[in-house]
């Protein structure tokens, strides 16, 4: 347990390591990679990184809960939430959430429902970050200033006024503490948006700046994903208006017709409960994801388009895929990770509506336009499949 001081009295200390530039990381992505990697929860054991590991592209790395539930445990263990970690790499480039008008789509936000708007600090990945240090299924801290007070005491405290020079973390008032929480959310959006982090390091990334070439397998694993699979309409392979280079989601919603995995562990908290004594899921295995449509019903500006946007989950980028430390190293897919392998994720969308697949947690809204019943040979899956692994960052040219 951290001993706890009043954020007033922190002493920085009167010198600068030149930490930043040694990583290679300015001052306030080398605060907000602290902040990330340390385990600011109660009880103290719980960091950003525990879900979001940096090996397997910043989401799931533990291969045996990616192999069942996917959904990682919280600070109190025996406490568990209902999605499996997103990546939070290349997160900082989502848009601030808004509805387009022309297209009818939602669009940008973080979180697989969107809730993360990007409003409050004009950026999802920044909303993003505070949340699960306030959620008592994940890091369960009890308030705002019980972060402060962990971050005042840590070792890298002194970054803080490298960053924002003669004010200390401060929590005199709710003014102070409210200003300073949400630093804490920025420095943590500035490392997720560092080059460690959105690296644009995969052999696709080289392959567009023409320093390799793709296998035969690739390139027509590439042909498929932007033609007959149709993965690019959703999944752009080309740079779009967010960024000058392909980020490979187009930041939307869409109901998969993904089918409920029946080892999520939030099925069985209707039997553990919260410090108020009400069950973490009341409906226990009822539970139905609602997706974006249960976040658009808690918003009075867009609570009429909720129904149509039930079941409908975040596009999530496809770089990092599959990246894993290991041949054997199991990754889970789909935001509730029922799906084990990437070769399955792309059966499912060529065969869901033709093969016996389990029903859709939603069967309204689902998408029957773009998957379902594309026709692909299994030697077309294998090559899509090939190409998507040229996405993981850390690729080394051959010289």
């Amino acid at each position: 347990m951290r001993k706890m001081i009043i954020c007033s009295t922190v002493l920085v200390f009167a010198f600068s390591l030149g930490i930043g530039s040694a990583f290679g990381l300015t001052d306030i992505e080398m605060l907000g990679k602290k902040l990330f990697f340390d385990k600011i929860s109660e009880p103290d054991s719980m960091a950003c990184a525990d879900c979001h590991g940096p090996r397997v592209g910043f989401t799931g790395s533990i291969p045996g809960i990616n192999k069942h539930g996917a959904v990682y445990r919280g600070a109190v263990p025996q406490r568990f939430g209902n999605r499996k970690p997103p990546s939070a790499a290349y997160a900082t480039l989502s848009p601030v959430f808004h509805y387009d008008d022309t297209e009818g789509l939602f669009i940008g936000g973080n979180f697989w429902d969107g809730r993360a708007t990007g409003e409050k600090l004009e950026n999802p990945a920044a909303d993003q970050a505070l949340g699960p240090f306030l959620n008592p299924v994940e890091q369960n801290n009890p308030s705002k200033q019980a972060v402060l007070e962990q971050v005042a005491s840590s070792q890298y405290a002194w970054l803080w006024e490298e960053v924002w020079p003669g004010e200390p973390i401060s929590c005199e008032n709710e003014t102070e503490i409210e200003e300073n929480y949400d630093r804490i959310g920025l420095a943590i959006a500035a490392y997720e948006g560092s080059s460690e982090v959105n690296q644009f390091s995969s052999k696709y990334d080289y392959y567009l700046k023409g320093e390799v070439e793709l296998t035969a397998k690739e390139e027509w694993g590439l042909e498929l994903f932007n033609g007959k699979a149709k993965c690019s309409e959703c999944h752009p392979s080309e740079p779009g208006p967010y960024d000058e280079q392909p980020l490979f989601t187009d930041f939307t919603y869409d109901n998969l017709g993904t089918p409920k995995n029946p080892e999520n562990p939030f099925y069985d908290m209707d039997q553990v409960y919260l410090d108020d004594g009400s069950p973490i899921n009341p409906d226990g295995a009822d539970w139905i994801d609602p997706g974006l449509g249960g976040f658009l019903e808690t918003q009075s500006e867009w609570e009429y388009l909720a129904e149509e946007n039930m079941g409908k989950h975040k596009v999530p980028t496809l770089r990092n895929v599959d990246k894993r430390p290991g041949k054997g190293f199991t990754k889970a897919y789909m935001h509730n990770g029922v799906f084990k392998s990437l070769k399955t994720v792309v059966i499912f969308y060529n065969t869901r509506d033709v093969k016996d697949w389990p029903p859709p947690e939603v069967s309204d809204n689902v998408n029957e336009d773009e998957l379902g019943d594309l026709n692909l040979m299994p030697k077309e899956v294998n090559a899509i499949v090939a190409f998507m692994k040229t996405l993981s960052d850390g690729y080394t040219p051959k010289k």
